[in-house]
């Protein structure tokens, strides 16, 4: 599997918006002075009225996406992770996932690999946060042809979705024509010394790792969970059963993540042992995304390490 080119999931959600602006007229969205940071500039640009800057006030922000989801407009809402998951969270809570309310919440600049930004904005609890939500979604998809299709499927739910994209350019996974399913992981390979689950940018490190197992002698298999809930419990104990070895990766920490998620339907469906790369209880710090990955241990090198 060639990994050459790359692109960054926010470029893709910039892009698919534009898409989706002409498609559907109730497409509508809402960025909180962050625009061209996120990419939602492409689409305002082509639908200048459509388009809210909220300014630098999240709360507002997602208070007005839920107003206008009751009038039946579709809200994308989008921020950086560390503002939209965590400064307006009770909004989310209280505005739109309690009334169960049809907004989109697009975080970009998620994780680690953030980068020069440093601790205070890579935010690292996301996924953990919005999980925990009654009726919300949660998606993390790893490349630009899985984010488009989140994307636009979302814009078919009727109901919250958070959609968790990156500010690092990642190798482009998938042929444009894979096909994708809501709370259906894909599964890379038949591998079964071992199990890699992985989300999000971590999924191309877990291919790299995969690659260079296979030249020791080593198979495993690479599974693609994007939709983080509803998760694939079918395809989480399969694995367990097929393989000898499960590892988790995520670009968030290990408390609350891909890595909590996993274990909780394995603790219940099929007990064994879960080894969980991700960042271990401690915030995040400046430096090159690639150069944090490997400090943190969320890179190819960390899962060849656990064989």
């Amino acid at each position: 599997m060639k990994l050459d080119k790359k692109i960054a999931t926010r470029q893709s959600y910039g892009e698919m918006l534009k898409d989706l602006g002409k498609e559907n007229d109730n497409i509508i969205v809402l960025d909180a002075d962050l625009s061209t940071a996120t990419k939602t500039e492409i689409f305002a640009k082509e639908y200048p009225n459509r388009f809210f800057d909220m300014g630098i006030s999240e709360q507002d922000m997602m208070s007005t996406a839920a107003g206008f989801a009751t009038t039946g407009k579709i809200p994308y809402a989008s921020t950086f992770a560390v503002f939209a998951a965590g400064r307006a969270y009770d909004q989310i809570r209280n505005s739109i996932c309690y009334p169960n309310l049809n907004v989109k919440i697009c975080a970009t600049h998620a994780g680690v690999t953030v980068g020069e930004d440093g601790a205070t904005h890579q935010m690292l609890e996301d996924i953990a946060m919005m999980r925990v939500l009654p009726n919300l979604k949660v998606f993390s998809p790893s490349d630009d042809v899985e984010t488009r299709f989140i994307i636009k499927e979302i814009s078919k739910i009727n109901g919250p979705c958070y959609v968790r994209l990156a500010r690092l350019a990642t190798p482009v996974i998938y042929d444009k024509n894979e096909k994708f399913e809501i709370g259906k992981a894909k599964q890379i390979g038949k591998g079964e010394d071992a199990t890699i689950f992985a989300t999000g940018v971590c999924v191309a490190e877990a291919l790299k790792a995969k690659e260079l197992l296979e030249k020791r002698g080593i198979f495993v298999r690479v599974v693609d969970i994007h939709t983080i809930k509803p998760i694939d419990k079918e395809t989480i104990i399969k694995c367990a059963k097929e393989t000898k070895k499960i590892i988790t990766i995520e670009d968030h920490s290990i408390y609350g993540g891909l890595g909590g998620a996993v274990c909780e339907v394995l603790s219940e469906e099929y007990p064994v042992k879960v080894m969980r790369l991700g960042v271990k209880d401690t915030f995040g710090k400046s430096g090159k995304s690639t150069e944090l990955m490997k400090y943190f241990k969320i890179d190819a090198e960390a899962i060849l390490e656990l064989f």
